[in-house]
């Protein structure tokens, strides 16, 4: 039997702590930049639509671009340096922009370098991330450990998102993205505290990048499910990039006013995901990759609703929907890609995950901008939860994502050390 009680034990253990407080500061710095690089950009004199999907765009680019190589690097080397580097680089990245806005010296070729440097630190964290959760927590507790992270993510969206929605509107997207760079310099104190055991693979053992690649994607491939809903997640991220970069925003300053609605918007997503982290800690379904595929289709909702110009009470309803989705999702995935993955190959694999999942992204803002021109902005937002839709359907046809079932572990020891 499983009890929220043993379930919040694994709060105990200081390297999970260590762990959770770093991974919701860096959250939180996080949560500023979308309504403060969004209006900072849009209230630039002489900016447009296409000018916030060009700096959006070039901050997606170099995720994908550098996504495999983050793979092999979190595989060799100890995760913990890794994700300190991606951390010291996203604080980088948040100061520059933050301090281009506050003294007014903004030249896109400037924007897009600060924003590309921030896209590096995501592709360098994110796969270490994913493969440094099971060396924290416990086998047995990897859904509980995932769960309680993404409790203190989301936690920090709906903070982030209010706070930051505040501080632009007060003083500015400058002041917001400065403090995001703080959070993120104060993350990376954080994950140098944390006590691991080396991870890199004696010099006997090393093969080269290309080698480790075609290991990663040989993991990659012989998992169906694995490929089919990253397949699935190239056309949904192309939509929600699209939906929540540009559109969204758009749409909000067109219609309601601007930042104080989208904020409104963010953060019902966020509260929703912070509901959802109570469903994924105690759901455990016996397929859980066709329960996370079907919990993508009521994500379509709150685009339908900004299409049809909805109240914005169920707009914001629709992003709570979204939010719980998303959370329960994005558990059950984690968990099940650490269970059946190898240890020695779960960066690489979880960066062909990401590297994917991202790569029509770009796409998505790119056209976000010029199909709202040439469309109408409720019309693209319609588009967007047309390709959710569709794209999930597909994924759901495929025999890996139905069949698939998790294992029945045995408890393991919580040590508190």
């Amino acid at each position: 039997m499983h009890s929220y009680a043993r379930d919040l034990g694994l709060l105990r253990d200081r390297r999970f702590t260590l762990l959770l407080s770093a991974r919701t500061i860096s959250v939180l710095g996080s949560a500023f930049a979308p309504v403060a690089l969004a209006f900072g950009i849009l209230n630039l004199p002489g900016a447009n639509a296409t000018m916030l999907s060009i700096v959006l765009t070039a901050e997606s680019l170099p995720m994908i671009v550098f996504m495999l190589a983050g793979g092999v690097i979190a595989d060799r080397l100890p995760r913990q340096r890794v994700m300190m580097a991606g951390e010291i680089m996203m604080a980088a990245a948040f100061f520059a922009l933050g301090v281009m806005l506050l003294v007014g010296w903004t030249p896109l070729p400037a924007l897009v370098t600060a924003a590309a440097l921030a896209g590096t630190a995501t592709a360098v964290t994110f796969p270490a991330l994913t493969g440094i959760i099971p060396e924290v927590v416990p086998h047995d507790r990897l859904q509980t450990g995932n769960a309680l992270l993404g409790l203190g993510a989301n936690a920090s969206r709906v903070a982030g998102t209010v706070l930051g929605g505040g501080t632009v509107v007060l003083f500015g997207g400058g002041w917001a993205l400065m403090a995001g760079g703080a959070m993120f310099a104060a993350a990376g104190v954080l994950i140098a505290l944390l006590r691991l055991e080396p991870g890199v693979r004696p010099a006997d053992e090393r093969h080269s990048v290309l080698s480790d690649l075609r290991d990663g994607w040989r993991e990659f491939r012989s998992r169906q499910w694995i490929w089919v809903v990253v397949a699935q997640f190239s056309l949904l991220v192309m939509a929600i990039q699209a939906g929540h970069g540009v559109l969204g925003p758009l749409w909000a300053k067109e219609n309601m006013g601007g930042p104080a609605v989208w904020t409104a918007f963010l953060a019902g997503e966020a509260i929703g995901m912070i509901a959802g982290v109570l469903v994924s800690i105690r759901l455990r379904p016996s397929r859980p990759i066709l329960v996370a595929v079907l919990l993508c289709l009521p994500t379509a909702l709150p685009y339908l609703l900004l299409g049809v110009d909805a109240p914005l009470w169920a707009i914001v309803a629709g992003a709570f929907v979204l939010g719980v989705c998303f959370d329960v999702f994005g558990v059950l995935w984690q968990t099940t890609m650490q269970r059946e993955v190898p240890a020695e190959s779960l960066s690489r694999v979880s960066s062909y995950d990401m590297l994917g999942s991202l790569m029509f992204g770009p796409i998505g803002l790119m056209l976000a901008g010029p199909a709202s021109e040439v469309f109408g902005t409720e019309e693209s937002l319609l588009g967007c939860a047309v390709l959710v839709v569709v794209s999930t359907l597909g994924a759901l046809l495929s025999p890996g994502v139905r069949n698939l079932r998790a294992p029945r572990l045995e408890p393991v020891q919580v040590d508190t050390k």
